[in-house]
């Protein structure tokens, strides 16, 4: 199976020089694309890691690669990195945009196929997982768009079937901008690309929810049982706010920042 969690320590700084950022509450400086962090140190740490948040640089501790980091360093690159061989900077930055997309479809799909209800789509579920990892191996720009069409139909049938039975409601892209839900049946409904930033999810039990591409910063997720809920990232539980009775999958992790009940 595809590693889809960052690995730091066999990356080169990548999630620190591509992506551009601007000065807001999440960064306190803007960066352009393509440009390293001031921040960024020579051993490709972070010079202000263990202060982060504290030195206005939330967004950081947020993101998730799913995995491309190290996969485009230690596979595509054999362990090279942009500033000892400089020759291959732009192509390893390009990679590394295109290659960080695709794990996320992979994550989706991983996620999918892990759920016994959807045993009549596997193997094209299988099917798509091997062609979006095969991309992965030899990345070129524009070659992402066709693989998400793929999948939209196919998690979205997949997100029926695991939901089937729970009569949740489809709250598809509404946006429950910090609106107080604690009083809402939430059980299998879909809030796939729901805007619920600032949101009040305390003590709510989300599964088995659709939550692809939901916004869930500073979603309050307080003892809120997310152990089951479908399509739930990494970047998502990053960005929300819960505690320590908070529920998660068994793949994500608890961030450390998130408060002690």
């Amino acid at each position: 199976m595809t590693e889809l969690r960052a690995d730091c320590s066999r990356c080169a700084g990548l999630c620190c020089a591509v992506p551009a950022f601007t000065a807001s509450s999440d960064f306190a400086i803007d960066k352009p694309s393509h440009t390293p962090c001031p921040n960024l140190a020579d051993d490709f740490g972070c010079s202000i890691h263990a202060d982060l948040r504290g030195r206005g640089f939330p967004g950081c501790t947020v993101y998730e690669c799913f995995g491309a980091g190290q996969r485009v360093v230690q596979e595509l690159y054999d362990g090279r990195d942009w500033l000892s061989a400089p020759e291959v900077r732009q192509e390893m930055f390009a990679a590394f945009e295109v290659v960080e997309r695709l794990h996320e479809l992979l994550w989706y799909l991983q996620d999918a196929l892990a759920r016994p209800a959807v045993a009549t789509l596997r193997d094209e579920l299988e099917g798509l997982c091997d062609g979006v990892d095969a991309a992965c191996r030899a990345p070129v720009p524009g070659d992402v768009a066709p693989f998400q069409l793929r999948a939209d139909g196919l998690l979205g049938d997949a997100s029926r079937l695991v939901r089937a039975g729970s009569d949740g409601p489809d709250l598809r892209g509404r946006d429950l901008s910090g609106q107080d839900l604690r009083g809402r049946e939430l059980t299998g409904a879909s809030l796939r690309g729901a805007v619920l930033i600032g949101a009040d999810l305390r003590d709510h039990d989300l599964g088995p929810a659709d939550l692809l591409g939901a916004d869930l910063r500073a979603a309050d997720v307080a003892g809120a049982d997310l152990s089951d809920a479908l399509f739930l990232t990494q970047f998502q539980v990053n960005a929300a706010r819960g505690d320590a009775a908070t529920r998660l999958p068994d793949r994500l992790a608890r961030p450390p920042y998130w408060r002690v009940r």
